[in-house]
Parts: C-alpha cells; structure tokens; sequence
C-alpha cells in the first residue's frame, strides 16, 4: 500500500482528496495536516465522510510515500523549506508554486498534464498539478498545438463554480453574490495563462496568443470553456474530428463528443468532455470538467496512480450525478 499524506486537508481540494485516496484500494492515507484543526477528526470537518475514517487533523505528516500539497499558493515553497521532507518522499503539488519553473530545493517538478505527457509523468519524482482553467482550456487545445494547427490568435471564454475560489468566504464567493449572478474577473490577466502558453507551446513549437475570460457562475462545481481560433485552410469539421479523437483515443478521461456537452455530464467526475465544430473558418472547442476533480484533485491522484507504476484509473471510477 502507497502511505499517503495531505498538507492543508481541510479545503475543498484537501476533501476531494481524501473521499477519492480512503476508497482507493492501492493507498492508505496516513496523515492529513491542518493549523487549525489538530486533533479533531476529518469527519467533523468533513461531515459527508462520517463512518468512513477514523482519521483525526493533525500537524505531523510522519513519513509518507507521497504527499499531496493542498496549501495557499505560494506556500509550497515555504513547506518544502521548513519541512523538508526525506529526498524518497514524492511530492504532488496542487498549487500554483511548480508550474512554471519546476526546479526548486533539489526537486524537478514535473508538470502533471497528463493528456501532454504521461511518459515524463511516469519517471517523474514530483508533480507540479495544473491549475483547474488551465486544464479545461488545454484539453480544448492539445490535439491542435499537437498537431501544428494554431496559426492565429486564441479566444477563450470559461466559466466556474464558486468551489473554484477556494473555502475561505469573500464578497464574490458568498452565497448573496453568486446566487442567480454572473460576473467577470481577472480579464486577460489570469494566472493560469502562463502555464496554458507554456505548456501548448512545448508542442507547438512556439508559445500561442490566449486571450482569456474568466467568469463567475451562480454553481458550485465545475468549468466549462467556450475555446475558438481561426481555422486552418483546407481543413474540415471531419479532419477536426478525427484528430481530437485519435489524440485521445487512450486516454480513460477525456472524450470528444460528436454532440454538444454540458456541465452535467462530467461534474463529481475525472472526466473531460470536449466537442469540436467548424464554424465559417472558425474552429471552436467547447470543454467541461469538473474543478475540484480532473481540475484538482482527481487529476493529483491521476498523476500519482502513473508515478507508482498503477492503473491509471484506479480509485478514479467515480459515478456521475445526471440530476
């Protein structure tokens, strides 16, 4: 069994954390570390998971085989600083500190896309997991930076669930603000851009033009992304298809859909959706994921099942909610 551990279990993506590894049948979580929470159970915090674990808060991690950072970004540098876990220990980092420059305190982070590079994921010693946009957006992308086919500037529009601003309470997060509204932030300036240009343009060559919208929605889980760029000459809806589905064609996650998606469909999942058309010389991409999942922690725990020599999908059969 894989002994794992959690640094700042008592978030969102801390939680999904431990509903997905206490059911996965390859790990045993050990310990699960929070400053404000010692010695109270998980199941108090985490009241969905009362009769699942008997596992209590605490401030030492022991000395796990892996272990998750669920913290603030930015503090995963000051972990590894003060902490200093034993060099054997692998790290699987859910915050923003890796992305871009993965080489820190004798660890090379590896950025942990697994639809983009499974193969350096499977030597990797330490992940750096993607952000949840960057995520959404990239799916819609991968097979055309793959395959040579951004020639012009990129528009995304996506929209997220209020889990995506974390636990901590704020004005744009509260129940009163987000009900029956909608609303845009970080216009052009979200942080998630600079690893989206990164990583598509380790495979295209050069880094692409994003041009991205973020927005607010009235739910509570979940992205979904409106992508477009201009369509390459000679290039048809069927060619399109074709290669998003031969692109992932082995992956357990991530399906093309030749009809249109929606939120529904893969919220509480690992799944990603995308469904590509063909628009008066505009090819556009729609993309659904589930935050806190594929955006987070499902894919933390992907990256992880790959690290260890696992199925890929073990503990990542999760059922959706179609109501």
């Amino acid at each position: 069994m894989i002994k794992a551990a959690i640094a700042g279990g008592t978030g969102y993506t801390g939680g999904e954390l431990l509903r997905i590894l206490l059911r996965h049948p390859d790990v045993e979580v050990v310990a699960a570390t929070t400053t404000s929470s010692e010695d109270i159970p998980v199941s108090e915090i985490h009241r969905d998971l009362i009769g699942e674990t008997d596992l209590k808060f605490g401030t030492d991690l022991g000395n796990p085989d892996v272990i998750f950072l669920c913290l603030g970004h930015g503090l995963s540098r000051e972990f590894l600083d003060t902490r200093r876990p034993d060099s054997s220990c692998r790290i699987i980092d859910l915050g923003n500190d890796f992305r871009l420059d993965g080489d820190y305190s004798g660890r090379q982070f590896v950025y942990g896309l697994c639809e983009s590079g499974k193969e350096s994921i499977r030597q990797a010693h330490d992940i750096a997991n993607p952000g949840c946009f960057a995520t959404a957006i990239q799916l819609a992308l991968l097979p055309l930076a793959g395959n040579g086919l951004i020639r012009d500037e990129i528009h995304a529009t996506a929209i997220t669930g209020s889990t995506g601003a974390g636990k901590k309470l704020s004005e744009t997060s509260h129940f009163s603000y987000r009900e029956s509204n909608i609303s845009i932030y970080k216009l052009f300036t979200h942080q998630h851009l600079a690893e989206i240009r990164k990583n598509l343009g380790r495979l295209a060559g050069q880094e692409p033009v994003v041009n991205f919208v973020p927005m607010r929605g009235d739910f509570t889980r979940g992205i979904f992304a409106s992508v477009y760029t201009r369509a390459v000459k000679g290039m048809t809806e069927g060619r399109y298809v074709g290669i998003f589905e031969d692109w992932y064609r082995d992956s357990p996650f991530v399906f093309h859909s030749g009809k249109g998606i929606s939120l529904k469909e893969v919220v509480n999942t690992n799944k990603g959706l995308v469904h590509v058309e063909l628009h008066d010389g505009y090819v556009h991409i729609s993309s659904a994921i589930d935050n806190l999942v594929k955006g987070a922690s499902g894919q933390a725990v992907q990256n992880m099942n790959l690290m260890f020599g696992l199925d890929e999908t073990a503990g990542l059969r999760l059922k959706p909610s179609a109501f």
